[in-house]
């Protein structure tokens, strides 16, 4: 059995035990899932939790790849045990988005970085497929189940815009499929749209309209798996049903949203959405809607709440100061008015640099009128920005109180809870943001267990109150630091008071008028109760932020 210090199992103790105690509050009042104020955890399916070895290794993937750009293990069943575990209740999430899991190919390519195999998912070979790398259909049947019995809603990542590249392993679509060329220069919407990423990426060609065959080799595989019979019969109901051509997008939306109709997923991550026509992104929509509401009708045992399916746009360099249109320079587009409910925010990791009243009341703002009805994803560490909001990891506090208390939706990314290194020594590129997940740090250190202690309590905060991310922003005092936050949906009600940078110790806060004279209410950060009086109370406690919240 292995030995700990007394401080640190004191501190064991009492992530265990704030935790359960804030998640019996939660089960109490029957909090409702609010999109809008969510608090998603991103991941990368292969660097997170490697739940079985056996998988590890498919299709000869054993060249010496360059560092951290090569399969390391991570799949969907090591997810699904974090969720068993109770990890992300801990942390107070309640969406999980992952990195696509589609089959990817075979093959590596030299990026000029060493060679890199597909693992982060994005380079697909067949949509139908789930990669063994990542694990199986039943493996994410399974997840996904895990994940609603906790209360956790699942985000796929689809890919639309283009194919994986060429290799000797894996052949380039049929020419009526993808364009190998040009390579986007991103003056304007057509040189974003009608050209590649980048080298050896074939873009889907996704305004056209015209039938086309499903390419050769796509056939072949499908018949050695034995499944090209069922796969073709499923296509014409598919195209019968919408009255859709059988054009290269078309297929592709048909494929992604199968998952929606097997798995119940509850909604997807659109990757490069402004790389393609906006007007993909509607049929991507109703369709995914369509498939949400087949698997409900099929599953109504297993139905969460009332809630659509969710869209989330990755349009690169959108921000929220913009509020509903992205300006190509020759051509504005309002995605949301095509297909989405939510856009990435870009802009939040500098908005993070300034104080926590700018910031709040800023996104507040916008988000209750110009962005009325839809909604951000703040962020401030990803798989693909080089110029992360705290790129050291030396303020990983001062991160998670702003993201987890931001209006609009939090991205945690895999490890800002516990500070996991972006900066790994023999990477080139985004591979630096890339490593597994530092689980025997988090078990051993005692200063990444205390910044996870700080995430979970707020966390936990966050998915017990959708008025943290969904509701209105009001500053109560600005010295000391104090605000509200108030929402209204239906019946359901919800508010709560926030300070923060307070004094140690014994500190008294103004709650205006959020709660009456008289009402027991709780700092859920310290676990302490107070008593409302002259509109006012006092905390006493070791830490300089308070959550309150009425007494259950």
């Amino acid at each position: 059995m292995k030995k700990y210090s007394i401080p640190l199992l004191l501190l064991t103790m009492t992530i265990l035990s704030s935790c359960s105690i804030t998640k019996t509050v939660s089960e109490s009042t029957k909090t409702p899932f609010v999109w809008e104020g969510a608090n998603v955890y991103f991941l990368m399916t292969d660097r997170f939790n490697n739940g079985d070895t056996s998988n590890d290794i498919n299709f000869n993937r054993t060249k010496t790849p360059g560092k951290l750009r090569g399969f390391e293990g991570g799949d969907i069943i090591g997810i699904s045990k974090k969720i068993e575990e109770g990890y992300f209740d801990k942390l107070g999430i309640n969406a999980i988005w992952f990195t696509p899991i589609v089959e990817q190919i075979h093959d590596g390519v030299d990026e000029g970085t060493g060679l890199s195999y597909a693992f982060h998912g994005y380079w697909a070979r067949d949509w139908t497929n789930l990669d063994p790398n990542f694990g199986t259909k039943e493996d994410l049947k399974a997840l996904v189940e895990k994940a609603h019995a906790h209360g956790i809603r699942i985000i796929l990542d689809g890919v639309i815009n283009h194919t994986g590249p060429v290799t000797a392993e894996d052949t380039v679509w049929p020419n009526d499929w993808v364009r190998t060329g040009p390579t986007c220069d991103y003056k304007s919407f057509v040189n974003t749209t009608a050209c590649t990423l980048v080298e050896n990426l074939p873009d889907v060609k996704t305004e056209s309209m015209e039938n086309v065959d499903l390419p050769p080799f796509l056939i072949e595989k499908w018949k050695k798996e034995g499944r090209y019979n069922q796969e073709m019969k499923e296509l014409d109901v598919f195209f019968a049903r919408t009255g859709y051509p059988r054009a290269p997008k078309y297929y592709i939306i048909k494929w992604l949203t199968d998952y929606i109709a097997d798995y119940g997923i509850d909604g997807y991550r659109a990757d490069t959405a402004k790389h393609t026509e906006e007007t993909v992104w509607g049929d991507f929509k109703t369709q995914c809607n369509y498939a949400f509401t087949t698997w409900k009708k099929n599953n109504p045992a297993k139905v969460l709440d009332n809630n659509s399916f969710y869209t989330i746009a990755e349009v690169y360099n959108y921000g929220i100061s913009a509020g509903q249109t992205f300006d190509f320079g020759d051509k504005k587009v309002n995605y949301y008015e095509n297909g989405f409910n939510n856009m990435i925010n870009f802009e939040f990791k500098w908005d993070a640099q300034k104080d926590y009243e700018f910031i709040f009341s800023k996104y507040s703002d916008k988000l209750n009128n110009d962005l009325k009805g839809y909604s951000v994803l703040n962020y401030l560490s990803s798989h693909d920005d080089g110029g992360p909001f705290d790129a050291k990891r030396t303020k990983s506090k001062e991160a998670g109180t702003k993201l987890l208390l931001s209006p609009g939706l939090s991205q945690v990314y895999y490890g800002d809870e516990s500070a996991r290194s972006l900066v790994v020594e023999g990477t080139q590129g985004d591979a630096t943001l890339r490593s597994f997940m530092n689980w025997d740090t988090i078990k051993s250190n005692p200063s990444t267990q205390k910044t996870l202690l700080h995430w979970q309590k707020l966390g936990q905060f966050r998915k017990n109150h959708p008025s943290v991310g969904a509701g209105i922003h009001k500053q109560i005092s600005a010295q000391p630091y104090v605000f509200s936050r108030t929402f209204a949906q239906g019946e359901f009600t919800d508010k709560v008071v926030i300070g923060l940078d307070l004094a140690i110790g014994l500190k008294e806060l103004t709650v205006g008028s959020i709660f009456s004279n008289g009402t027991t209410v709780m700092d859920t950060y310290s676990g302490k109760e107070a008593i409302v009086s002259n509109r006012k109370v006092s905390i006493d406690s070791e830490f300089d932020i308070v959550l309150l919240e009425l007494k259950k």
